[in-house]
């Protein structure tokens, strides 16, 4: 699979930076939804660049370093759990998405964005699967991934019940049946966590 078709056509037909962004941290009970947004050289390509959750641990970090040594330029933007409970996940996305893109040093000429069109207020280009398809996705979806992912590791010093270094705030067994025990944290998502978990009457 060419990883460079979709910048290659947009570069083709004029454009002279093309950003990729993607989005990590949708679906957890727990902890930010974390976007980032990348401008990438296209002459000094590094290799192994996929859909984050295809890599391991390790591959991520090491990525993420070369990534951020070559990136044109890149921003990673987060939105609280509360704001994602006031304005609900799909809002928050986009706020994310559209604050990491205009965050950039450099404005891009289109933006490849991972997912289905939702209407973001920028200039932009809809890839499903994109952070497989597309080099830059694939970038902001590593970058993405490690800043979220250390992010909850550092939570979990504030919170060690919970096991944030582990599941890093996604619905596993033990973090449901821990949340039931002793209840929520500050982190906690209390959209997400409604159908297990009720307010106490004060």
């Amino acid at each position: 699979m060419d990883k460079l078709a979709y910048e290659r056509k947009h570069i083709e037909s004029g454009s002279i930076f093309v950003a990729g962004v993607d989005e990590v941290g949708r679906g957890p009970l727990a902890g930010p939804v974390v976007c980032c947004a990348v401008i990438m050289p296209f002459n000094d390509l590094i290799d192994g660049v996929d859909d984050s959750k295809k890599l391991s641990e390790k591959k991520r970090e090491l990525l993420a370093e070369q990534i951020k040594e070559k990136a044109v330029c890149y921003c990673i933007k987060e939105i609280s759990p509360e704001e994602i409970d006031s304005i609900n996940i799909l809002n928050a996305v986009k706020k994310c998405m559209t604050d990491a893109v205009n965050g950039l040093e450099i404005k891009p000429s289109i933006t490849l964005v991972d997912g289905v069109d939702t209407s973001l207020p920028i200039n932009a280009e809809y890839v499903v699967k994109g952070d497989s398809k597309s080099y830059t996705i694939g970038c902001a979806s590593i970058l993405a991934k490690v800043y979220r992912d250390n992010l909850m590791k550092e939570y979990s010093k504030t919170y060690p019940e919970y096991g944030f270094e582990k599941h890093k705030g996604y619905g596993t067994k033990t973090h449901i049946d821990t949340i039931k025990e002793i209840g929520p944290c500050k982190l906690h998502r209390r959209t997400f966590i409604k159908n297990f978990w009720v307010e106490p009457a004060k």
